[in-house]
C-alpha cells in the first residue's frame, strides 16, 4: 500500500523516514523534521495503515506494515536511510532495519514498543477497542490528557493534534482518525518477541515514566556495545509532545554526527 507521507527538506539529500506510534499520523514528527531538514536532512513521515490519511484495510500486522513503508519510499525515490520509529512504530523500525540492512544507515528507536506484557497488551487493547466518541472537541483532548500514557503533554500540542485529527461522525459526534481494529492488531503484536537487533549504529530514547517495562538497554548494549547511543528524557511515553527539546536534540545530534565529550554522546542527560 502507498502511505501518505509528510515531508520536510531537499529530495535527494539524506534521508531519514519516521514511524509513528498507534493512534497518531505521521504529523507528529513535524518540528523535529524541520529541524533535521535545517540541517541537510530529507525527512519523510507516514502514515501507517489504519492511521491518519492512508487506507484502513487489514491485514495490519508488523511484516505488513513494513512492506507498507518499503514500497512508499520505494515510490519517493529513497533508497539508504535512516529510520526513526517511536512506540509501536520503534517496532517496525527495528523490523526494517533487520529485514533491509543494506538500506539501513542508522536506526532510532523513540520509547519502543518490542515487547511488551502480555496483560499491559491485553489491558490497552480493550480500551482501544471502544467506541470511543465525544459531544465535543474538548472531550477528545480531555481524554488524551486523562490518558495513563502521558505524563506531561502541553494542552496546547494535545488541542493541536485533535484538531487535525478528529471527525465529526453522522451521528454527530467526534471520534478519532485511527482504526480500533488496526491498533487492537498492534498491542498484540508488541507481545510478540521483538525483532533481531540490527547491527547498525542505534540512538535508544527511553522516557523518564516509560509505558513499558522492559530491558531494552541491556539487550542492545550486549548486541552493539559501542554502536549503542542511549538517552533517558524527562516525562512520559509521548517524547515528542512531552520532551520535544531532548527527544529532538538527541536525534539531531545522533545522526548529524555531532562531536560529544568523552564521557557520554550526549552530555547533558
Amino acid at each position: 500500500m502507498q502511505l501518505k507521507t509528510h515531508a520536510w527538506g531537499a529530495i535527494g539529500a539524506e534521508s531519514v523516514v519516521c514511524v509513528h506510534g498507534i493512534t497518531q499520523d505521521g504529523a507528529v514528527f513535524e518540528e523535529m523534521g524541520k529541524r533535521l531538514a535545517e540541517r541537510g536532512h530529507s525527512v519523510v513521515a507516514v502514515d501507517l495503515r489504519g492511521h491518519g490519511e492512508s487506507g484502513r484495510e487489514p491485514p495490519w500486522d508488523t511484516e505488513t506494515h513494513v512492506e507498507d513503508v518499503l514500497e512508499t519510499i520505494d515510490g519517493l525515490g529513497v533508497g539508504r536511510a535512516s529510520w526513526v520509529g517511536h512506540s509501536f512504530g520503534g517496532r517496525v523500525a527495528a523490523s526494517l532495519a533487520t529485514v533491509s540492512a543494506d538500506r539501513t544507515e542508522r536506526l532510532v528507536l523513540l520509547e519502543p514498543g518490542l515487547e511488551v506484557p502480555v496483560q499491559r497488551a491485553l489491558q490497552r487493547a480493550e480500551i482501544e477497542r471502544l467506541d470511543w466518541s465525544f459531544a465535543t472537541t474538548d472531550g477528545a483532548v480531555n481524554a488524551l490528557l486523562s490518558n495513563d500514557s502521558i505524563v506531561a503533554a502541553p494542552q496546547d500540542v494535545v488541542e493541536a493534534f485533535v484538531g487535525r485529527d478528529v471527525r465529526k461522525g453522522p451521528d454527530g459526534r467526534f471520534r478519532f482518525r485511527f482504526c480500533p481494529s488496526a491498533v487492537v492488531v498492534a498491542w498484540s503484536e508488541m507481545t510478540l518477541p521483538a525483532p533481531p537487533v540490527a547491527a547498525v549504529p542505534t540512538l535508544l530514547v527511553e522516557a523518564e515514566v516509560p509505558l513499558f517495562e522492559h530491558e531494552l538497554r541491556a539487550r542492545y548494549e550486549n548486541a552493539l556495545n559501542d554502536q549503542l547511543s542511549w538517552v533517558k528524557v524527562p516525562n512520559g511515553h509521548n517524547v515528542l509532545w512531552e520532551s520535544p527539546v531532548e527527544t529532538i536534540g538527541a536525534v539531531e545530534r545522533f545522526l548529524t554526527r555531532a562531536e560529544a565529550d568523552a564521557d557520554s554522546p550526549f552530555p547533558g542527560y
